[in-house]
């Protein structure tokens, strides 16, 4: 599937800005259009008054129109067009990727990814991530990218988290991510390894071997990947770590983007996020990709 248009929503908070800002690169990269989208719920606001509905929709544009200047600034002779989202801000941003993505060529879906910032106006400090971010993220079946951290010079590098076989799509995410910024790609694939097996018995080293090779799943595709890019700088580790959501957040610190597959959960109560997941887009230090499996 061929990557399409980039989406991102805005509500005038700074992290909105800077989500707006890597929007535009991203799709100045891609050579694809930037959708910005205000979501002001006019379901709710046609409730209100005439006078107070009129506010919104102006207070919107203008946001709008400060949205879409940025992202000209950022990326000279991007196409941008804006939209009011009527629907609360998830389902805005998720309705607007899946009418946004055009046809490629040869009839396949030219697929959207949703950008997101870190947390709204409607978040409070102590969340690291606003609500809209993790519901996109769950539900979204095109990739999302949360853009996390500060703006710094480039590292050079993108890391995919891989676990299994089916985080291939991810895998071809994050390559392509590298290859537009000529950056290197690292595969990380993280197992950890229960200590106290080691004091069970004997079959411990059995157990261990086991584990190890089930998690080397980025030296399984090492081959492939260099294969689909060829030009393309590719290195993997496999690696025990004591958490392996936590080694993805240390990664992050020397990354310009870290790309998973989304691990949701099918009967979930709470988070629809895997635990790795959902740790990384609350703590990561650079923009994270959040690309369907299989």
């Amino acid at each position: 599937m061929s990557e399409g248009p980039v989406v991102v929503g805005t509500d005038g908070s700074a992290a909105a800005a800077r989500a707006v800002r890597w929007a535009a690169q991203e799709a100045a990269f891609r050579h694809q259009p930037l959708h910005i989208v205000c979501a002001v719920d006019l379901d709710l606001a046609e409730r209100l008054s005439a006078e107070t509905t009129r506010r919104v929709r102006e207070a919107a544009r203008s946001l709008l129109g400060e949205a879409a200047a940025a992202a000209s600034g950022r990326a000279p002779g991007l196409a941008v067009s804006t939209e009011i989202g009527r629907e609360p801000a998830a389902d805005s941003l998720l309705r607007a990727a899946a009418s946004e993505a055009p046809q490629a060529p040869g009839g396949t879906a030219a697929e959207a990814t949703i950008v997101v910032g870190s947390r709204g106006l409607g978040g409070f400090s102590a969340l690291l991530l606003g609500s809209v971010g993790l519901t996109v993220a769950g539900q979204a079946r095109c990739p999302v990218v949360v853009v996390r951290g500060t703006e710094r010079p480039s590292s050079g590098v993108v890391v995919a988290g891989v676990r299994d076989e089916e985080d291939l799509e991810a895998v071809r995410f994050a390559g392509e991510a590298a290859r537009r910024r000529k950056a290197s790609l690292r595969l990380l694939s993280t197992w950890t390894y229960l200590q106290y097996v080691g004091s069970m018995a004997p079959m411990a080293d059995v157990v261990r071997v086991a584990v190890e090779a089930e998690a080397a799943a980025s030296t399984r595709m090492l081959g492939a990947v260099r294969e689909e890019f060829p030009d393309l700088k590719v290195t993997e580790e496999v690696a025990r770590v004591p958490s392996p959501a936590g080694e993805l957040v240390a990664e992050s610190l020397r990354a310009d983007l870290v790309v998973v597959g989304a691990r949701r959960r099918a009967h979930h109560t709470g988070r629809a996020l895997g635990r790795v997941t959902h740790a990384l887009l609350q703590h990561a230090h650079c923009p994270v990709a959040v690309v369907p499996r299989g």
